[in-house]
């Protein structure tokens, strides 16, 4: 199995793509004016309690209020160790209006409600996730082999020894851990250590609300997060962040330093896999299925519905047969969609009906298989009296759809639209390829009012850095007839 990480690096935007066997499988978007926050770690102020709901609403500087319920909120001693108990206690009892309360975010704001928080703080590392109010080491549980598993937590307990931070926290053992030495994993601790130093004087010195510690920029958190074994390369279009990239990976994870590569094409990076297709694709409701079956998806506040059709195939044998070769290629297939989609919550998917029951376990385990795959934790059901498989996927980001499109004002919010910032980059990104295709000194715009007007103002520095690095003169004209989503590129 080929996999591989590509990189499509812009001063807007960020957007970086899982690519299996030639295969989109997941894809991370990140805009300068709206970054993720999950991971940050906040000096918060407590402005709400709600007894009734055991919760407490917390500012942290963001647009929306966040909220935190009781059972995020750790129980410390003295000497700032978490006391573990079965028993939630009563809200008022931990926290009150107007106090200030260190924080971490575990859920970006979505749709109307505002982050989620955790008083559980956890920093991440290459190989360990370090957590300042426990002295427990754990390990994950992805790592299976119990020989492998004795051996790193050996070797991570004598590392905490020799650094003396028996008191200072306890630690996670990553996956990415599996055959790291101890020169590797005493490497994480002592930044750790020094990183936990400077966010205490951080907590002291600031005035709530205060953002106390940031994580990585996307491109930099794939190489931490996402960058396993079986991935063979990691190429990137920005050289100043395929530098930042290489020096990463030269402090933390030599042996990745030869995979990662720069990509100087003319073609756009996501152009030559297929990225941007599939990315186009998944913000539609519809999904072809190769047999001529198709999956429908639509996504709700309240869960994702999922309704596999047999469509145009007819199958060679008998119905019974042409259900089952349908239910077992949609199993396949919308394991990928909830991991590009990024689609979490509750899911509901209507296979269609089998009477065989082996066909139902067989398609049951097929969809199970599939889903070992995704880096989010999922739980799936059996098949319910409806015939009706449920299940659920951590959602810890907005899902493609929200990040890429918008409410439609004109069918009143039933279905979306790309959003203007989204057909601006667009448009940036077809002036690339006018640009470097054909020999011209001008090129003409044609779009709707609300994209020139963005182009205009909030996009203007960046048209402005786009004329200079294409050496030719851009302009812009409304054409009253296109919708939001249409534009033409003219050569002048």
């Amino acid at each position: 199995m080929s996999e591989e990480i590509l990189a499509n690096v812009t001063p807007t935007e960020t957007r970086v793509a899982i690519v299996e066997n030639g295969m989109l499988q997941e894809v991370y978007i990140e805009r300068s004016a709206s970054k993720g926050i999950v991971g940050n770690i906040y000096k918060g102020k407590v402005v709400r309690v709600l007894p009734g709901m055991q919760a407490a609403f917390v500012e942290i500087g963001l647009e929306r209020t966040s909220f935190i319920h009781v059972s995020d909120i750790a129980v410390v001693d003295q000497d700032g160790v978490e006391q573990r108990s079965n028993e939630e206690p009563d809200i008022r009892m931990m926290v009150r209006e107007g106090q200030s309360l260190i924080v971490q975010v575990i859920k970006d704001p979505i749709g109307t409600k505002g982050a989620r928080l955790t008083t559980h703080l956890s920093v991440p590392s290459r190989y360990l996730v370090y957590m300042p109010h426990t002295q427990h080491i754990g390990i994950s549980q992805r790592l299976e082999e119990e020989e492998e598993r004795n051996r790193l937590r050996a070797v991570v307990e004598q590392c905490i020894k020799t650094e003396a931070m028996e008191k200072l926290g306890g630690f996670i053992i990553r996956t990415a851990a599996e055959g790291a030495g101890e020169d590797e994993l005493l490497a994480d601790i002592k930044y750790f250590k020094r990183l936990w130093a400077a966010l205490e004087r951080k907590m002291k010195e600031r005035e709530a609300p205060a953002i106390i510690y940031e994580d990585l920029p996307l491109y930099m958190r794939t190489m931490r997060d996402l960058v396993r074994p079986e991935i063979e390369k990691i190429r990137i279009d920005s050289n100043e962040s395929f530098q930042n990239m290489r020096q990463f990976a030269e402090d933390y994870i030599p042996e990745l330093k030869d995979r990662i590569e720069y990509y100087p094409g003319e073609r756009p990076i996501f152009d030559l896999y297929s990225v941007e297709d599939e990315i186009q694709k998944a913000l539609g409701r519809k999904v072809a299925l190769k047999s001529g079956g198709y999956l429908i998806i639509d996504q709700t506040e309240a869960m994702t519905t999922i309704d596999v059709n047999t469509g145009g195939f007819v199958g060679h044998r008998n119905l019974e047969e042409t259900i089952f070769k349908t239910n077992l290629e949609a199993a396949t297939s919308l394991a990928r969609q909830l991991r590009v989609r990024n689609l979490g919550g509750i899911i509901i998917i209507d296979f269609i009906d089998m009477k065989d029951p082996e066909h139902r376990r067989q398609v049951h385990r097929t969809l199970e298989k599939a889903m070992e795959h995704d880096y989010a934790k999922n739980i799936i059901t059996g098949v319910s009296e409806l015939g009706l498989v449920e299940m659920t996927r951590k959602r810890t980001r907005e899902s493609l759809e929200h990040v890429m499109c918008e409410d439609c004002p004109v069918c009143d919010a039933r279905g979306s639209i790309k959003s203007a910032e989204t057909i601006c980059y667009e448009i940036f990104r077809e002036i690339l390829r006018e640009a470097r295709a054909y020999e011209n000194d001008k090129l003409m715009v044609l779009a709707s009012q609300s994209v020139v007007d963005r182009l205009l103002d909030e996009e203007s520095a960046s048209v402005a850095d786009l004329e200079e690095f294409i050496g030719k003169t851009i302009k812009f004209q409304v054409e009253a007839v296109y919708n939001q989503e249409q534009f033409d590129v003219i050569l002048l």
